[in-house]
């Protein structure tokens, strides 16, 4: 059964929750950025900032949304499922939507996000020589393509 499906404006609050919880949960460990964490990184600003990419974003939705996709031409732009929801196939899933029906071939990930690497390595994406720095730290990102 497929539950993938293009976003709609209704969808946008619960989007910007799953993405807001999965920065806390995976980034803050590594940027230790209490500003911008805590205080920036707010459901209420992250609405504002997807309104205009709604065609550019898919949900896994099975009466609840459970995770989303943001893809920009061939790349991964965002991929992020519920963090009490994750290990269940619905990352598995959304790629490899992605993937199949709209020739996605490449992301960027941040290097220190193994569990991340990990995931799409298992779907078939490989580290290139590519990085560069995540914008605003010292952190860099590396180019994965399939």
């Amino acid at each position: 059964m497929n539950y993938i499906r293009q976003a709609r404006c209704e969808d946008i609050e619960r989007i910007a929750e799953i993405l807001v919880f999965n920065y806390r949960l995976n980034f803050y460990p590594i940027f230790r950025d209490d500003s911008f964490y805590f205080e920036e990184l707010k459901i209420s600003k992250q609405i504002a900032n997807y309104v205009n990419d709604l065609d550019s974003i898919w949900v896994y939705d099975d009466g609840v949304i459970k995770g989303f996709i943001q893809i920009e031409k061939e790349e991964v732009k965002k991929l992020f499922v519920e963090p009490a929801l994750q290990g269940k196939s619905i990352g598995a899933e959304l790629l490899e939507y992605a993937i199949a029906e709209k020739n996605v071939n490449f992301l960027w990930a941040l290097e220190k996000n193994t569990k991340a690497i990990a995931f799409y390595k298992r779907h078939g994406f490989d580290i290139t020589n590519e990085k560069k720095y995540e914008e605003d730290t010292t952190e860099f990102l590396v180019r994965m393509e399939r």
